[in-house]
């Protein structure tokens, strides 16, 4: 359960799609979906104390490390350098990833997961690259889980030595909470956000490694400061590090792929 959104059980976090499957899509349908709208905001809290909100979310997430600390151990025996790429909507992390696998194709063997509430639109533009993906549909939640991430990764069949990048549901609150057993989280944040974000969202930018500032090609036409957005930044994490790119153009990418290689390369 996540105590700021309430999204909680199986069926809230929906269902692994089978990759390449196009023939139906109730394959990539969440169980159990409700239609938007249906439930009033709250109503999962009422009646339930403090003490029994905190106890419910702690057990979660304990299962969810259990899970991806198995993850973790998997891709490490594997060799596999597994990511998890995350932001708000609209960051523009899916054409980052399509960019990315442009410029290391050839270099390494990658792979994607694919998080969204529903459709399987994200994972078909990566599969349009020649590239392994598989979506996974959350429905009613809003994050990806490790028990769904393993699950995925196992359908995938994934290369040793290999890249897997974990595109999560856009969201800069819960997936900060959840470990999917991935060695760095990527914090995707767009000049088009505002440069306050890091402060607003304080977790997801201190749980990160990288913050990759994209669509950097935008800033003539923006009022945002950029040396503010990183400092505001390095306040939550002082070790954090900013990569300034765009996607769209491929300015900046070189830096983007020349991280990726040299963590990649040992982990």
């Amino acid at each position: 359960m996540c105590t700021t959104c309430g999204c909680s059980g199986s069926d809230a976090h929906g269902v692994v799609g089978r990759e390449g499957t196009r023939d139906g899509e109730s394959r990539y349908l969440p169980r159990a979906a409700q239609p938007f709208g249906l439930k009033r905001a709250g109503t999962h809290a009422e009646g339930v104390s403090r003490q029994r909100l905190v106890r419910v979310e702690r057990d979660i997430l304990s299962k969810n490390d259990a899970f991806a600390a198995q993850n973790r151990r998997h891709f490490a025996d594997r060799g596999i350098f597994a990511l998890n790429l995350v932001s708000s909507p609209g960051s523009g992390k899916t054409t980052l990833l399509v960019k990315t696998i442009e410029l290391m194709r050839g270099k390494l063997a990658i792979a994607v997961i694919e998080g969204d509430q529903q459709t399987s639109i994200d994972a078909e533009r990566i599969r349009a690259t020649g590239v392994p993906a598989l979506q996974i549909n959350t429905g009613k939640g809003c994050h990806l889980d490790a028990e769904r991430v393993g699950l995925a990764a196992g359908q995938l069949e994934l290369a040793d030595d290999g890249l897997l990048l974990i595109e999560n549901v856009g969201n800069l609150v819960c997936p900060a909470a959840f470990d999917l057993g991935e060695a760095h989280k990527v914090v995707v944040l767009s000049v088009t956000e505002g440069e306050d974000k890091p402060l607003k969202y304080p977790d997801m930018f201190h749980a990160a490694s990288v913050m990759l500032l994209n669509k950097i090609d935008l800033l003539p036409y923006l009022d945002f400061d950029v040396e503010r957005c990183i400092e505001y930044a390095r306040r939550v994490n002082p070790g954090i590090q900013v990569l300034r790119l765009s996607a769209r153009t491929g300015e900046g990418m070189d830096d983007w792929i020349g991280w990726l290689e040299q963590r990649g390369g040992g982990h």
